[in-house]
């Protein structure tokens, strides 16, 4: 296999590819696990002799479709879906890749096939008959492959695109893989599912207390590089005023621009509508206050009365007596 591509051609690849993959394999490995249930604990002797017995069981591997647009040079894979594959024949099901192809079409008329992912540390000899096949659909399809398997020491993406070239090995012309490098693309619909995904609650539940910090480091992240972006806007501005950097008609038309969406926040209405919605938010403020010191009260005159009735009780039968 060749090192890196010559094809000239450059790749952006969005996360949604890579969560449908990770998706894709994730829920392939979970029904494929034996189940972990046993009507009784096993002896040593029995687990010995079953792990000396069976195989190590071997990582599934999962097949799709990723799909996008070429613009001259430049390819863009925006999405991706699964496939049935074969493993006997190792062949897809063209069947249902036509289906799955002509549903896409009808939603997203503008992307075209551009090849097919899968999982697994490197390519395989096998996966170039998968290549071949998909030659008919495009002529040269580019194969998406994700590594599965948890490296801490790495901090590259786990994902390699592959090329095929024709190249003369031992005199006898081969089609072979060969890497090409890509870079991360998103708009702004994939940056916040992704930036909610980073942020979903633990599973544990957590307290309320840490879902509030981590709240509020965001939002401080978010305000420390807003400030550090008018910061050097602001610099630039004036190094633009006294000459040392050549004036960029443009830029000064955004700027302006975006200066003058500010006084729209300083208008009454905007005032008088958020001191509305600011005092709603302290009569509930304090509605909350006035309930939970509502519900001690009422639990501190249960527990008295609870007492009370109690000491009565114990006053009578010592007078009785």
């Amino acid at each position: 296999m060749a090192s890196s591509s010559s094809s000239g051609l450059t790749f952006k690849l969005h996360p949604l590819v890579i969560v449908n993959i990770s998706d894709h394999y994730t829920r392939i490995k979970s029904q494929s696990l034996p189940p972990s249930t046993t009507p009784h604990a096993p002896s040593a002797s029995n687990v010995a002799d079953a792990e000396s017995s069976s195989p190590p069981q071997q990582s599934p591997r999962v097949f799709g479709c990723v799909i996008g647009v070429q613009r001259g040079r430049t390819v863009e894979i925006f999405n991706s879906f699964e496939l049935l594959f074969d493993p006997l024949t190792h062949s897809l099901d063209r069947a249902f890749l036509e289906k799955k192809q002509e549903l896409y079409k009808k939603v997203f008329p503008n992307f075209y096939i551009l090849g097919w992912y899968s999982t697994g540390s490197d390519a395989q000899e096998s996966d170039m008959l998968i290549h071949r096949a998909l030659m008919d659909i495009n002529e040269s399809p580019v194969f998406v492959l994700l590594n599965p398997s948890i490296n801490p020491a790495q901090k590259d993406l786990p994902v390699t695109i592959f090329e095929s070239e024709l190249h003369v090995i031992d005199g006898i012309p081969q089609l072979i893989f060969v890497r090409s490098g890509y870079t991360i693309e998103t708009v702004e619909a994939e940056r916040i599912s992704i930036d909610h995904v980073a942020h979903l609650k633990p599973s544990d539940g957590g307290s309320a207390a840490t879902q509030l910090a981590a709240h509020l480091t965001g939002i401080h992240s978010a305000i420390k590089m807003l400030n550090s972006r008018i910061r050097g806007l602001n610099h630039y501005l004036l190094a633009m005023q006294k000459g040392d950097v050549p004036v960029e008609n443009s830029l000064l038309r955004q700027v302006s621009s975006l200066l003058r969406r500010l006084p729209a926040i300083e208008s009454e209405k905007f005032q008088d509508d958020f001191l509305m919605e600011y005092n709603d938010t302290l009569l509930i403020s304090y509605l909350a206050m006035f309930t939970n010191c509502s519900s001690t009260m009422n639990e501190l005159v249960d527990k008295f009365n609870t007492a009370y009735d109690r000491q009565s009780r114990r006053g009578g039968r010592s007078a009785f007596i």
